[in-house]
C-alpha cells in the first residue's frame, strides 16, 4: 500500500495536466473549423473594410477638385482658362470615381450578408469555402488541359494551346498568378488570402472563356463552372493540377521567349 501511495504523492498532477492539455487541443481545434468555416464571411467583411477606404479616399478627391476648381476661377478667366478646364475635368472624374466606390461598398455589404447567411445556414458536412474555392479552380485547370490531352479538341481548337495567340497568353499569365495566389496549409489561410485567391480565380474562368470564345469552341459555359461535387472528379482535377504545374514553366519560358525563326514585325518574311 506504501508504494502506492508513494506513487500517487509523486504523479499526482499528470491527470489534470492530461485533462487539461486535452482541453487546449480540443479548443484549438474547435476555433481552428469555426475559423476555416467562416473565412468567406471573414473575406467579404475584408472586402467591405477595403471599399469604405476606397470611398473616403474619393470623397477626399472630390473635395480637392472643388477647391482646385474654386482656385481656377478665383484667378480669372483669362489667365487660368486652361486650368480650369482640367479642374472641372478633375473634378468629373473624382465624381465617377466616387459613385463607383459608392457602389463597390454596397456590393460589398450585400456580399457581407450573403456570406453570413451561408454560414449560418452551412451544415457540418457542408466543404468549406477554401475547399469549394479550390476545387473551381481545379475544374478550370482541368477543363484547359483537355485542350491538350484530347486528340480531337487539339485539332479542333489549336488557339486554346498556341502560346502566341493574345487570348492563350492572357490565360496563362492568370493561371500562374492563380497557381501563385493558391494557399499551401489550407487551415492557416487569413481572410486576405482568401480574397485575393478568390480575385485570382474568377480572372481564371474569365480568361479561360475569353479563350473559349476566340477560338470559336462551340457550348463552352457561359458561366463560371460548376463545383466539383465527387471524390473522382476531384482526384482527377488534382491529378490534371499537378500535371500543369510541370507544363506551366514551359509554357511561360515560350510565351516570354518568341522563336527566333519568325521574321521581326516590321520586316517582311
Amino acid at each position: 500500500m506504501e508504494p502506492i501511495l508513494v506513487v500517487l504523492t509523486g504523479w499526482w498532477w499528470i491527470a489534470p495536466a492530461a485533462v487539461g492539455a486535452g482541453a487546449a487541443t480540443y479548443a484549438g481545434l474547435t476555433t481552428r473549423t469555426r475559423r476555416a468555416r467562416r473565412l468567406e464571411l471573414d473575406a467579404a467583411r475584408h472586402e467591405e473594410s477595403l471599399a469604405y477606404r476606397a470611398l473616403v479616399a474619393a470623397k477626399a478627391r472630390v473635395r480637392t477638385a472643388q477647391a482646385d476648381v474654386l482656385s481656377a476661377k478665383s484667378r480669372g478667366a483669362a489667365a487660368a482658362a486652361t486650368p480650369a478646364a482640367d479642374a472641372r475635368r478633375e473634378l468629373q472624374a473624382a465624381k465617377q470615381g466616387e459613385k463607383s466606390a459608392s457602389l463597390e461598398l454596397r456590393a460589398s455589404r450585400s456580399r457581407v450578408k450573403a456570406g453570413y447567411s451561408q454560414y449560418r445556414a452551412a451544415a457540418s458536412g457542408t466543404p468549406l469555402p477554401i475547399d469549394r474555392l479550390s476545387a473551381v479552380h481545379d475544374a478550370v485547370n482541368a477543363r484547359w488541359l483537355s485542350y491538350e490531352t484530347d486528340v480531337d479538341k487539339a485539332l479542333a481548337f489549336p488557339q486554346m494551346t498556341d502560346t502566341r495567340h493574345p487570348a492563350t497568353v492572357v490565360f496563362l499569365r492568370a493561371q500562374r498568378e492563380a497557381l501563385v495566389r493558391r494557399p499551401l496549409l489550407r487551415d492557416r489561410v487569413t481572410p486576405e488570402q482568401f480574397a485575393e485567391y478568390r480575385v485570382a480565380v474568377r480572372a481564371l474562368e474569365t480568361a479561360l472563356l475569353d479563350a473559349e470564345r476566340q477560338a470559336g469552341v462551340h457550348g463552352a459555359p457561359a458561366g463560371s463552372p460548376a463545383v466539383a461535387s465527387t471524390a473522382a472528379t476531384i482526384s482527377a482535377a488534382a491529378t490534371a493540377l499537378a500535371d500543369l504545374a510541370e507544363r506551366l514553366p514551359s509554357l511561360l519560358s515560350r510565351v516570354q521567349s518568341p522563336r527566333e525563326s519568325e521574321p521581326p514585325a516590321d520586316r517582311a518574311p
